[in-house]
Parts: C-alpha cells; sequence; structure tokens
C-alpha cells in the first residue's frame, strides 16, 4: 500500500491580507444577492492558501449559534461524481475491478430482460456518461419512478434493473449524455466486486484511508445546527426544513454527500498532487485518466484538454447548495466555492467569485 502523503496546510500572513480582502468582495455578492453562507478555498499541491466561510445557516434565523462556521458540512450534489469516480479508481487499482469491465459479466442473469442495446456497456461507460442511460437529472423523472423496497442498495439495484430495460438515449451527435442514473449502475458493480455497499466503501476508502468525513444526505439532518439548503418558495428564498420529503437515496452514489470544506479540500487536494505526478492514495497516472482520460467528461469530472489550458472541473447542485470546483493543472491550483442556496443569482455569484480568486493567485 503506497503511503498517503501528509498534507501540510500553511497559510501566511501574506494570504491572510488576500483573504481579507476577499471576504469583503464575498460579502457584498452575499448581501446583494441573498446569499445565506457561502464558503471558498484556493489550495496549491502542498498548501491551503486561502479558506473561509461566511454567512449564516439559516437565512431566517441569524445570531451567534447559526453564524457560519469553518467545519459546516455543505452539500456537494454532482461532486460527489469524482468520489464515487475515485472509490471505482481505488478498485481498479487493487484488481478488484477494470474500467473495461462489462457490466453483464457481473450480472449475466440479467442479460435477458435487459435491453439489448446495453449489453456491451462498460464501467467506463457508466461514469463517463457514455453508456446512454436516461438522464435522470430531474425530481419529476424520480416521482414518476415505482416504489422500491428494502435498504438503499437493494433500492438501487431494482432501480438499475427498471433502468436497463428502458430505451437507451437517443442523441448520438454528443460525445456524452449527462445520467446520474449511470451512476447508481456503476455503484452497483463497485458493490459486487467488492462485497460491500457503496455507502461502506465509502466509509472504508474515504473515511479511513484518506482521513476525511462524508456524510450522506443534508448537512441538517446531521445536526440541526448544520447549515440549511435554500430554496424559493412564493418568490421568497426559505431554508429546507429537515424533516422535508425529499430523498435522493437512489442517486446517492451521483449527488448525496456532504463534507466540510477542510475535508473536500484535503481530497481535492490530492486530485491536485496526481496531476502534477505524484503517487498518493491513487498513482499519479490514474488520477489524469480520472480527469483527462477522455474528451470533454472523464471519470467524475469535465474537462478541457489542449496545449494552451488543462482545466477539470464540475459543479454540483440538487436545488438547495451549490458547489464548484476547478482544477487548473497548468497553474498548479484549485479552487472550490460552495453555498447553501442555489438560485440563479447564486450561481453568478460564485462565478464572480472564482474570477476574483483565479486573477489573485493564477498570475
Amino acid at each position: 500500500m503506497r503511503r498517503l502523503f501528509t498534507t501540510i496546510l500553511i497559510i501566511t500572513a501574506s494570504f491572510k491580507i488576500k483573504a481579507q480582502e476577499t471576504s469583503i468582495v464575498a460579502d457584498s455578492l452575499m448581501l446583494k444577492n441573498q446569499i445565506p453562507e457561502l464558503g471558498f478555498v484556493v489550495v496549491s499541491a502542498d498548501s491551503v492558501l486561502e479558506l473561509k466561510t461566511l454567512g449564516f445557516h439559516r437565512i431566517d434565523i441569524k445570531n451567534e449559534q447559526t453564524k457560519a462556521n469553518i467545519n459546516d458540512y455543505f452539500h456537494l450534489g454532482s461532486n460527489t461524481k469524482a468520489i464515487t469516480g475515485f472509490i471505482a479508481a481505488y478498485l481498479v487499482e487493487n484488481n478488484k475491478i477494470q474500467w473495461t469491465t462489462k457490466f453483464f459479466d457481473l450480472f449475466p442473469s440479467w442479460k435477458k430482460q435487459s435491453n439489448p442495446k446495453y449489453l456491451n456497456i462498460t464501467l467506463a461507460d457508466l461514469l463517463s456518461h457514455r453508456a446512454k442511460i436516461q438522464p435522470y437529472t430531474s425530481g419529476l423523472e424520480f416521482q414518476e419512478l415505482p416504489e422500491f423496497e428494502g435498504d438503499k442498495s437493494e433500492q438501487r439495484k431494482q432501480f438499475s434493473k427498471y433502468l436497463l430495460i428502458e430505451k437507451p438515449v437517443k442523441n448520438n451527435e454528443k460525445l456524452y449524455n449527462y445520467s446520474n442514473a449511470g451512476y447508481s449502475i456503476a455503484a452497483l458493480m463497485l458493490e459486487k466486486v467488492s462485497g460491500k455497499t457503496w455507502e461502506e466503501l465509502i466509509k472504508e476508502i474515504m473515511k479511513k484511508k484518506l482521513n476525511v468525513d462524508v456524510r450522506f444526505s443534508w448537512p441538517n439532518k446531521i445536526n440541526l445546527n448544520q447549515p440549511y439548503g435554500h430554496w424559493i418558495e412564493n418568490d421568497t428564498l426559505k431554508p429546507l426544513l429537515s424533516d422535508t420529503d425529499y430523498n435522493l437515496s437512489l442517486g446517492e452514489p451521483a449527488g448525496d454527500i456532504c463534507m466540510t470544506l477542510p475535508d473536500y479540500a484535503k481530497f481535492i487536494q490530492l486530485n491536485l498532487q496526481g496531476l502534477l505526478g505524484s503517487d498518493n492514495i491513487l498513482k499519479a497516472g490514474t488520477y489524469n485518466f480520472l480527469h483527462f482520460g477522455l474528451k470533454d467528461y472523464s471519470i467524475g469530472w469535465g474537462n478541457i484538454n489542449n496545449k494552451e489550458k488543462q482545466l477539470s472541473e464540475h459543479s454540483g447542485s440538487a436545488g438547495t447548495f451549490f458547489c464548484y470546483t476547478l482544477l487548473d493543472k497548468n497553474k498548479k491550483l484549485a479552487y472550490i466555492i460552495v453555498a447553501n442556496s442555489a438560485t440563479q443569482e447564486t450561481q453568478e455569484s460564485i462565478f464572480k467569485l472564482l474570477n476574483i480568486l483565479r486573477k489573485k493567485y493564477g498570475k
């Protein structure tokens, strides 16, 4: 087992001054666009250059108890895909499965009842959105599903059977067709070869080997004194209460985990180290495949890869939080910005802040 390099987190006095300047801009954007809480991180391969959370857990209750905290959890949405891809890579490196493993080689008894157009789909196809699985990117698609029984893993198994009976996506012009549901099928493959549920793999690999804490579902379901997601009701931004009937367990491997900014930054920093040629939990070549192995979208990461730019990125939102992550291989930097709302104004603010951070550090 390769030794995980210890990441030294260094914030110098000059970076603290820069952080104060950025905080003023972020505060202004939050006030103007009704963003309850916002956090941002800039990392190099061996340092945290800037790390800050601002605002409050809820827009309707602003006091010392609900004030933003560096250890607040934020929902990552579809940035979960990079973590599922990371777990798949770990199993590939440990010879449990291959990127080219076909789904029906692991589940041969499913062939007869499945659409024959899916017979050759592989693990890499599913994780890179090239298996033509229906998207399931809207709540309406999930609402129209039949009820599945059992624990999360069993429900995803039934969901996968349902998906593989459906017609594939028809669009042949795109290199990939984005699908949350494809990640549920891929997770089933990882469970089959490991003998563990996807949730158990998260705990084994992310928590034990990387020493980062990963939780499932919304932060305020962990603890009421955590950030609340927000959405628009009757033209007003309101917090999503913890007992709201809003279940993403069928698509959990695609987009239903939350992490603190320091822990998520550690995960992203490992990816950046790998892209810059250092082995850690995974080999450097594996990281390069995850981010740039396939054009436009590889394994959990969208990308731009040419002579001028080598960028990998992903945004994630289930409608009440928003997370954006960018790794700039050429500049040797990574950026993370999160918020506990996902309105159009919030997203525009996040990208304005991103541009400011990139101008500041990416010179």
